[in-house]
């Protein structure tokens, strides 16, 4: 017995002796598969995002609540994290395009373990573990103790995983609720899930939960209203909101050039009348009736060969009433086709390889036009502007604002074409009485951009109008303001300032139009 038991206790402590009952957890088989990760429902309904950057790479590893992309809805900016351990293997949307809710964003390839895998033996690989058999007390003790495997702990799924069963205790990662409602929990030291699910659609927190529980009494409807009218509100920017504010800060990389002056409309004003009385048929509102001429029942203008029919014109496009804005877009178009500076734009993606910027000169005259609308700005481009007539030009802005003032807006791509205008017109006069500003040029905005004030009426005393000697103190006209800026990098002040006083040679000399050929 003496010799036996070192032999023994040699056989047990041997690693040679004990791999035959070890088991090997790392057999159990394991197989890909891609999943489609779907645009989930954020709430407040909301029905489609825009992407607003990725924050990972096609054919790059992403683990469980790792930052996937950003989009924006029309009321917040939301970041969305991965529910899988994966690879991202293909990008479904791409950056500034528009998803629907529901619609995949991106293709995962995710590991899934073989749910038939059993533990096996290194031996034969197919009978399950046997607890070796103490051959006397004396060996057991002498056994060195074994370690417990350690306990298996599964990662936390992520709530959008479809394999991820919600447990019946929630917690405050797993509880629905929109972000300004997480943060108004914050405010007040409350615990989410300690009230979920809410009163919202799929068990959502919703403020008035919140709410409800700090003050431990079902608040009545009127009293909500009431006391919310009283507090300070947290409003996200919309998406339209969102974009100006991204744009305003890039302007700061603009260096500006300023220039204010005024323009005479008194000649102009004296032919509007005209103008007003003679605005073609099509682009009268149907409603309106027009008084033919006597020589018109008198003789047919089509009893030879039919005459050409109109263009025709949408019924958001026809107007009674001229104002003076068509009239100075006719008159900058022109002033711009004779400056091939104020038809160009900075060159996007040069086709040579230089480290120099270029510049694009447009063969016609796009103008921007700054649309102030119930949902936001706007800024749709009336191209080939030198090619319009007055009325036309009065029909095409009448149904821009038209389509602006829609609730959702009814501008679409062919309005606002990505590479816009080259000047950028702002009719801030329309609003108040402002007599200038200092508009601000964003980048892809062009190379300048121009507010147009209010008209008014000023007693003109400048050495025109004003000569003691003949009789001449000075004259009432019809002034109006404009404030420039222009891209300093591309435009010198003095080509600003020439350019400007060729526009006023055109608008303050409205007969000049008639030697036009448009």
């Amino acid at each position: 017995m003496v010799l036996a038991r070192p032999l023994q206790r040699t056989l047990f402590r041997t690693s040679l002796f004990r791999s035959h009952f070890h088991v090997n957890h790392c057999l159990l088989a394991a197989q890909k598969s891609l999943r489609t990760f779907n645009l989930a429902d954020i709430g407040e309904g909301i029905t489609e995002c825009e992407i607003i950057r990725w924050a990972v790479k096609e054919q790059s590893a992403v683990q469980s609540f790792d930052p996937l992309c950003e989009v924006q809805s029309d009321k917040a900016s939301v970041e969305i994290t991965s529910p899988y351990d994966g690879v991202i293997k293909q990008f479904l949307v791409g950056e500034g395009e528009v998803a629907k809710v529901g619609q995949g964003l991106c293709l995962i390839e995710v590991e899934e373990d073989d749910s038939t895998g059993v533990e096996s033996t290194e031996t034969t690989g197919q009978s399950p573990v046997q607890k070796p058999v103490q051959v006397t007390h004396e060996v057991a003790e002498d056994t060195p103790t074994e370690v417990p495997p350690s306990v298996h702990v599964p990662p936390r799924k992520h709530p959008l995983d479809p394999t991820n069963v919600p447990s019946a205790t929630a917690t405050i990662d797993h509880v629905l609720a929109t972000p300004t409602v997480r943060h108004f929990a914050r405010q007040h030291g409350v615990d989410l899930a300690a009230i979920a699910p809410g009163s919202g659609r799929d068990g959502r927190v919703e403020k008035r939960d919140v709410e409800a529980l700090i003050s431990n009494v079902s608040v009545p409807e009127e009293a909500e209203t009431a006391s919310r009218q009283q507090e300070d509100v947290v409003v996200d920017l919309g998406r339209t909101r969102y974009g100006m504010w991204k744009a305003m800060v890039q302007s700061l990389e603009i260096p500006r050039f300023g220039y204010s002056t005024s323009l005479d409309l008194t000649r102009f004003h004296g032919l509007l009348p005209t103008l007003n009385a003679h605005i073609p048929a099509h682009y009268l509102p149907s409603t309106s009736t027009t008084s033919s001429s006597r020589i018109s029942h008198m003789v047919n203008p089509s009893a030879l060969y039919p005459v050409p029919q109109p263009p025709s014109v949408p019924e958001s496009g026809r107007f009674t009433k001229m104002t003076y804005l068509p009239f100075l877009l006719k008159t900058l178009a022109i002033s711009m086709m004779e400056w091939p500076l104020f038809r160009a734009s900075i060159t996007p993606d040069p086709a040579q390889d230089t480290s120099k910027p270029t510049l694009t000169i447009r063969p016609t005259a796009d103008l921007t036009l700054a649309l102030s609308t119930p949902t936001g700005l706007y800024t749709p481009t009336i191209s080939s502007a030198q090619s319009f007539s007055l009325h036309a030009l009065a029909s095409r802005v009448t149904h821009l604002a038209y389509l602006g003032r829609q609730v959702p807006c009814g501008l679409t791509v062919k309005d606002m074409p990505r590479r816009g205008g080259t000047i950028s017109v702002s009719n801030v006069g329309a609003i108040g009485k402002g007599e200038g500003a200092s508009p601000v040029l964003v980048p892809g905005g062009g190379v300048a951009i121009v507010a147009i004030g209010r008209a008014r009426w000023v007693w003109d005393v400048s050495d025109e109008f004003y000569c003691p000697n003949d009789g001449m103190e000075g004259e009432r006209r019809l002034k109006i303001d404009v404030s420039w800026s222009a891209d300093h990098r591309v435009v010198e002040g003095a080509e600003l300032a020439a350019f400007v006083e060729t526009w006023r040679g055109w608008v303050e000399n409205p007969e000049r139009l008639i030697a036009e050929a448009t």
